[in-house]
């Protein structure tokens, strides 16, 4: 079985020449973010998943996590690699100085997380949500609760969970029951239940802080009546130190297709006289709260697809370099060769490649994106980043994870029937992929939530929506006419060209009928995503293929910038032209979707 390398050459790449990690680096609070500090940081990173997270993997995929009485018990190995992540500080990476976090840009920390997402899937899952916690508990917590709790959890040594999902409330989150009773004394009680709560339990921290929805008791019905609880496993003593155990218990852990090295929990709440919380936050604005955590976890979630996909990339081509079988076509030497040298299993390797490096690009570039929303004293420049973060970041999470599910299993067809044994790991891959397109809202949440609001209700000032897609429509013109310029680009710059064309004609489609034909236009939903997803991607792509070619006709001849650039002509040829496709599905296609009767299916 291969060992994960952590692909630091098209990081960097990616950060310097496409999302613009210099000008990121020069924004306020992010001045000591050096070229070099970046680059040590990327090299630790590297190793660290490569030697401490990477080897747990398969050992997780095969024992899982065990119950017994409600403890949860982690794999062999992860509750000392989790100990060792927290002792060299990558748990405080991404966080904000206020706490003891490093406060390192956005950009470099998802790069830095997409290692370890490409190492476990399952080990980075809680980290991620502790970061999650720790935004939501930062952006509207109580300067009590922020001191109290912000600086073990950015520490690491304690952890956060997201409790949202019931089992009658899956998606519908007005149907939460779960009831927080207030006391009196600031406190409320908790009770209820809770699933799919992912590390909701387990041994690797000393304390776990739940941030659950739940109702007061005058709460108003819907999701206007739903207010956001803190509620700790171990109650805090005033010094700080830990003191009894709150009145919750993880019921049980599921049995799933994949990501077994991480304990999915079933939490129940207030089996005697209710679990202590605290208000986070106003009353009734829980959801909106919540959303601080989702948004977080979706570009995360986005990441997952891209580090999986690298994983399983890197796990095919060490196959195909190693395994002989047959003679390639036109060889006339009649000697079997590494199936690398088949056509084929050639395309398979490419498509897996171009792809996830179009995923990664979009993922960083809408990263920076963030941090100049955040960060960047011009407050035009920051708003239009905004605008960018909000369209694409269901794009990066519903395109991202969707590829990775076909990529995955491109990765078992490169093995053949091996790839269908356990043994080659292989499978761990696509089974640990099939979740991350449903994780913090399903695909279609995703694409309606891009149709619907990010570009629906978009407007400009005049009233007009898809102001934000607008914009983007705008740059990607301006790489067109760039390409067009550079004869050695003519064929991305044409694939590009049409795909902007039918991006443009589906957005406008869209745009002139969600008011009057929702239902159509919601179930082009999905379609529309994917082709923004290629269709940015490729735009992506594009621009790396400007770099690559500027620096060859300078006389470089690094060998990167020649694999770049066959990539990205790959990425041109093979999977802009389904930009046409999927815009033919919204426009022509969407009618179809609800044209049978319930009753005859």
């Amino acid at each position: 079985m291969s060992t994960y390398i952590a692909p630091v050459r098209d990081m960097q790449f990616v950060m310097n020449e496409l999302a613009g990690l210099e000008a990121v680096t020069q924004l306020p609070g992010h001045e000591e973010s050096s070229p070099d500090l970046v680059e040590a940081i990327m090299d630790e990173a590297g190793k660290f998943a490569s030697e401490v997270i990477d080897p747990i993997n398969s050992v997780g995929d095969r024992q899982g996590c065990t119950w017994k009485d409600g403890v949860v018990t982690s794999a062999d190995g992860y509750k000392d690699a989790y100990k060792l992540f927290v002792e060299t500080g990558w748990n405080a990476m991404p966080c904000a100085t206020e706490f003891g976090g490093q406060g390192l840009p956005t950009l470099v920390s998802s790069a830095v997380q997409e290692m370890w997402k490409s190492a476990s899937i399952s080990f980075a899952l809680c980290p991620m949500l502790t970061t999650g916690a720790i935004e939501a508990i930062a952006n509207h917590g109580s300067d009590e609760l922020k001191n109290t709790y912000l600086p073990k959890m950015v520490e690491g040594v304690w952890t956060g969970t997201m409790n949202l999902t019931e089992p009658q409330a899956g998606s519908d989150l007005s149907a939460v029951r779960s009831k927080a009773v207030p006391q009196g004394d600031g406190t409320y009680r908790i009770t209820g239940t809770k699933i799919f709560i992912t590390w909701g339990e387990h041994d690797m921290a000393e304390n776990i802080i739940h941030l659950v929805l739940a109702r007061l008791p005058d709460a108003p019905p819907g999701v206007k009546g739903i207010s956001l609880f803190l509620a700790p496993k171990y109650l805090v003593n005033a010094d700080g130190s830990l003191g009894d155990r709150n009145d919750l218990i993880c019921a049980s852990i599921e049995h799933k297709m994949g990501i077994h090295g991480s304990a999915t929990a079933v939490m129940s709440f207030g089996e005697n006289e209710g679990a202590v919380g605290y208000l986070v936050g106003e009353v009734h604005k829980g959801l909106g709260y919540m959303f601080t955590m989702m948004n977080h976890a979706r570009l995360n979630v986005g990441l997952e697809g891209v580090g999986v996909s690298e994983r399983a990339y890197q796990h095919a081509l060490s196959y195909a370099r190693d395994r002989i079988q047959g003679a390639p076509i036109g060889d006339k030497s009649g000697v079997a060769k590494a199936i690398i040298h088949h056509p084929d299993v050639r395309r398979m390797l490419m498509d897996m490649k171009s792809r996830t490096e179009a995923m990664r690009a979009l993922a960083y570039w809408v990263a920076a994106q963030l941090d100049h929303a955040h960060n960047n004293p011009d407050a035009t420049k920051a708003k239009e980043a905004q605008a960018m973060v909000d369209l694409l970041t269901p794009v990066v999470k519903g395109w991202s994870t969707e590829s990775s599910v076909e990529i995955t299993s491109t990765g078992i067809q490169v093995h053949g029937g091996m790839g269908f044994i356990e043994e080659t790991g292989a499978c761990q891959y696509m089974r640990d992929s099939r979740i991350t397109p449903i994780y913090e809202g399903t695909t279609a949440i995703q694409a309606n939530d891009l149709v619907g609001r990010k570009l629906a209700k978009d407007k400009d000032g005049n009233g007009i929506g898809g102001a934000a897609a607008r914009m983007l429509i705008e740059r990607i013109r301006m790489t067109v006419d760039m390409l067009s310029a550079n004869s050695s680009l003519s064929d991305i710059a044409q694939e590009l060209s049409a795909a902007l064309f039918a991006y443009e004609t589906a957005t406008e489609w869209l745009l002139a009928h969600f008011d009057s034909e929702p239902q159509q236009a919601l179930a082009g939903a999905v379609p529309y995503l994917m082709l923004t997803g290629i269709a940015t991607g490729g735009w992506m792509m594009a621009k790396a293929a400007l770099v690559a070619q500027a620096h060859l006709d300078s006389g470089s001849t690094d060998d990167f910038y020649k694999a770049k650039l066959a990539t990205a002509h790959y990425f041109a040829a093979h999977q802009l032209p389904k930009v046409a496709a999927y815009a033919a599905e919204v426009t022509e296609g969407s009618a179809s979707v609800m044209s049978l009767p319930e009753s005859l299916f």
